[in-house]
């Protein structure tokens, strides 16, 4: 069997009874290391779980899955996710490969950056279709992602943006030089999407366009959603790019058209404080 086991958001408690039981009777448990990370590290999952942890990263589970596989139909295998087993795509396709192999599989849920969300005050049935938002380089910065910003928007849905994660990655010149060197990991923050998300609005203005949102439209910037230093600070889109969240991971909001009473007072409790280097609050937004 192949266990697809969510760990949740938050740190090694976060696994479920039903996914910490299936750990301790699989064979092999591999640790998807690269859509996103916990706040404590292999060691401590390892400790908690009474288990060795093989960590998978990207390479390995999009062109080497049949690794993962080997013996499955035979064993108990586990493969863990932080969040919930199917908030990457990737996952999906492990799945058709097991099935292709008549390896049975079953799926052991948490909680995910999709639903957690909520802690915030937004309703979840108002959100529209999540956007990705990449880190840009010199030659590639794409805005593509602002179409989908626009629709919801239009819409009155709120959009939640996840912020880019570079692990386990090469620079060009070791890429194509074929070298086995990887760059220091990267996690986009909260400052660093709203100062792209501002570009693209100052690139929209010289295009003759109208924009989908401002500098004042209402954000909400989260980081570490499920841990116990959690943070939610809700503000104009200006505002995110100087307020301080803290340490990865963070996830940004960007709002409706329209908001319900109740949402907006529920985002008045992480308003970002008027005598705070971010200036006002949200009151009159």
């Amino acid at each position: 069997m192949l266990y697809l086991i969510g760990l949740g958001l938050g740190d090694a408690k976060d696994i479920t009874v039903k996914g910490l039981e299936a750990v301790r009777r699989c064979s092999r448990v591999y640790l998807e290391a690269y859509t996103s990370v916990l706040t404590v590290g292999k060691e401590a999952l390892e400790e908690f779980y009474g288990r060795k942890l093989i960590l998978a990263d990207r390479e390995e589970v999009e062109q080497e899955a049949d690794n993962i596989l080997k013996d499955a139909d035979i064993s108990d295998v586990a493969f863990l996710v932080v969040g919930d087993p199917f908030g990457a795509t990737t996952h999906s396709d492990l799945v058709l490969r097991a099935t292709k192999l008549g390896i049975p599989y079953r799926v052991i849920h948490n909680a995910s950056i999709m639903n957690a969300v909520g802690c915030c005050g937004l309703q979840l049935y108002k959100f529209g279709e999540t956007v990705s938002i990449v880190f840009w380089t010199d030659t590639w910065r794409p805005e593509s992602f602002f179409d989908k910003v626009k629709k919801n928007r239009q819409n009155g849905m709120h959009t939640l943006c996840l912020l880019d994660i570079k692990v386990k990655e090469q620079s060009l010149e070791n890429l194509i030089k074929g070298r086995k060197i990887y760059e220091p990991p990267r996690y986009m923050s909260v400052n660093q999407a709203a100062q792209q998300l501002l570009e693209i609005i100052q690139n929209q203005r010289i295009r003759g366009e109208e924009p989908a949102i401002t500098e004042e439209t209402l954000c909400v910037g989260l980081a570490r959603v499920g841990a116990d230093d959690q943070k939610i600070a809700a503000g104009t889109l200006q505002q995110m790019c100087t307020v301080d969240l803290g340490e990865p991971l963070h996830s940004l909001i960007i709002t409706g058209g329209s908001i319900h009473p109740m949402e907006m007072e529920m985002l008045n409790l992480f308003s970002i404080p008027e005598n705070s280097s971010e200036s006002q609050s949200m009151d009159g937004l």
